[in-house]
């Protein structure tokens, strides 16, 4: 399907006790180049992958190389972590060819929020035709940080979409803030009537679960269609979370971490707080997650009920383990490369892909050694 620009292979190294354990794994480096790639999203057939860039270009690359920008996509709040961010295609992509970016913006006070919107693309995947707003953060805070922005659809094709707080950590409680959500929508922006804060006076009808900090990972469990999401935590206290509807993650009152100064989070309560739901697996020390894919393609059967996560300042490609949906060890694969990865995808070929984050991004194939 690609055409490969380098192969190498990452040995196997000796770690400390009581560190997760190294394992080797191929790499093979199929584009550079990129500057900041965000999201990756696989066209059908030959067609290729859809790269977001964070300045706020979408491209398409294929054997043949790296496409121009592609036209249509909306301007962006390209400063600090904002920008061009997510990247999805509709459930029904083959015949609507419908895609959703989820991206930065800014309003005329100079704050900024997550918004989404879906375009056409192009027989030629030159443009995005007729592209328009589904949804916006509101109201918005953020002056470059916390913006979420993951997009997933689940298996009845209605689109969830994390936000952050916009790293105004009280909003995340706030039911009439779309900070801190995860909201849901019908794939044309309409919000479902079942979703659990509609009708609710003062609470905003699209939240579908509240106080998260900034999940920048989310993917649907293939075995039970359950939507997991990752989010970092300040210092320490990075978590997965299994969502449920209406639920109370805990952020900022719940929390592992700490503020970056060292001192205690000043509206937490604890780690864990009655009432809210704990974290399904946490980290003490934050490896700065981004991106989440489960694995449950044929190739390689050893990687067969694993869940992948990129790591940002740890700047590896972390492997998870189950036993049932309970995660018994990780793996750390790419630490040698010395790269940030930003996104990490199953191919339709079962290889695993990740985006590097970098000004000189690449995007990577891995397998096992």
């Amino acid at each position: 399907m690609f055409a490969l620009c380098s192969v190498g292979t990452l040995n196997a190294t000796q770690v400390q006790d009581g560190d997760p354990p190294r394992a080797g794994a191929r790499v093979e480096r199929l584009v550079e180049g990129l500057e900041y790639p965000w999201s990756l999203a696989f066209l059908p057939g030959d067609e290729g992958v859809l790269i977001t860039e964070r300045p706020g270009r979408l491209r398409r690359w294929t054997a043949e190389g790296l496409s121009e920008p592609i036209a249509g996509v909306p301007d962006v709040f390209a400063r600090g972590q904002g920008g061009l961010l997510d990247v999805a295609l509709a459930p029904d992509f083959a015949s609507s060819r419908r895609v959703y970016l989820a991206y930065a913006e800014q309003d005329d006070r100079g704050r900024a929020g997550t918004a989404v919107g879906m375009g056409v693309l192009s027989a030629d995947a030159r443009a995005l035709q007729d592209f328009q707003v589904i949804f916006r953060q509101e109201p918005k805070l953020s002056s470059g940080h916390h913006f979420g922005a993951r997009l997933v659809f689940d298996r009845a094709g209605d689109l969830f979409i994390t936000l952050g707080e916009n790293n105004q950590r009280a909003t995340a409680q706030d039911l009439d803030k779309h900070q801190g959500k995860l909201v849901r929508l019908h794939a044309d922006g309409r919000v479902p009537h079942d979703n659990p804060f509609a009708g609710a006076p003062g609470a905003r009808p699209e939240i579908w679960s509240y106080g998260h900090r900034n999940p920048q990972g989310a993917a649907l469990n293939p075995r039970t269609g359950e939507l997991w999401v990752h989010e970092h935590g300040p210092r320490g206290g990075d978590e997965i979370n299994i969502i449920r509807r209406g639920g109370n993650y805990g952020w900022p009152v719940a929390t592992h971490g700490r503020n970056y100064s060292g001192l205690a989070i000043p509206e937490a309560r604890g780690a864990e707080v009655e009432g809210m739901i704990a974290p399904h697996y946490v980290w003490a020390v934050s490896p700065a997650i981004s991106g989440m894919a489960f694995y449950d393609a044929e190739r390689f059967a050893q990687w067969r009920n694993s869940l992948f996560v990129g790591a940002l300042k740890q700047r590896e490609l972390i492997r998870l383990q189950f036993e049932g949906d309970r995660i018994v060890a990780e793996e750390r694969l790419l630490g040698e490369l010395e790269a940030r990865i930003r996104d990490v995808r199953v191919g339709p070929d079962g290889y695993v892909y990740v985006l590097t984050d970098a000004s000189n991004g690449a995007l990577l194939r891995v397998s096992p050694q």
